[in-house]
């Protein structure tokens, strides 16, 4: 049974740090490599395996990261609520890297990206926040494409063509499996409003 999320004073010491939120973050590594290089934020990962959850929250307790922690979360559940208690202007990157493809129609009900989870992202978002996606299956990334350029509410900042190579320089568990059997990766990078020069994320 999923409990409420902790709200943002509560999972952090200092919660007025920009909000990084990672959602579908697996076991978690790619955060644990990335909060220690991007201290002026706060990174939030969400995942909702309960096993990686606790694996990835025992080693971020291990490593002493403080402005990291993970959350057993169904995004499509509860992470609109917890949105709207979200303080202004606090979530200004977004990150959403390889979700479940769940290719069977009847489990498309399931999929991380639906077209109320862009919007409710899309309301708690800076005007300068950034949405990266990214995946290695061209259906998954089509559909992740169509719920945010119909949501209205996300400029592209990639020139609408695929990034080449990973903004963060730091690959998640999946993505390095795919480049290592040289496939081809999916990345495309939104900001909430019109702006058009690309921030370091």
């Amino acid at each position: 049974m999923e409990r409420d999320l902790l709200s943002i004073a509560e999972l952090f010491e200092n919660p007025n740090l920009p909000l990084h939120l990672d959602i579908g973050c697996a076991r978690g590594r790619f955060l644990l490599a990335l909060a220690p290089q991007r201290p002026h934020r706060n990174h939030l990962g969400l995942e909702i395996r309960r096993p990686l959850v606790d694996l990835a929250d025992a080693d971020q307790k291990r490593l002493e990261i403080n402005n990291l922690r993970f959350l057993f979360c169904n995004a499509n559940i509860s992470l609109e609520n917890w949105l709207t208690n979200l303080p202004a202007n606090l979530l200004t990157l977004v990150t959403i890297q390889y979700p479940d493809p769940w290719f069977k129609k009847r489990h498309h009900k399931r999929r991380m990206v639906q077209p109320e989870l862009i919007a409710s992202l899309a309301a708690a978002m800076a005007p300068d926040g950034q949405l990266f996606l990214q995946s290695d299956v061209p259906q998954v990334i089509q559909l992740m494409l169509e719920a945010v350029t119909n949501s209205g509410a996300f400029y592209p900042l990639d020139g609408g063509t695929w990034l080449e190579t990973n903004p963060f320089c730091l690959a998640t568990e999946r993505e390095a499996q795919v480049l290592d059997k040289k496939l081809p990766v999916y990345r495309r990078l939104f900001s909430r409003s019109s702006a058009s020069i690309i921030q370091p994320l």
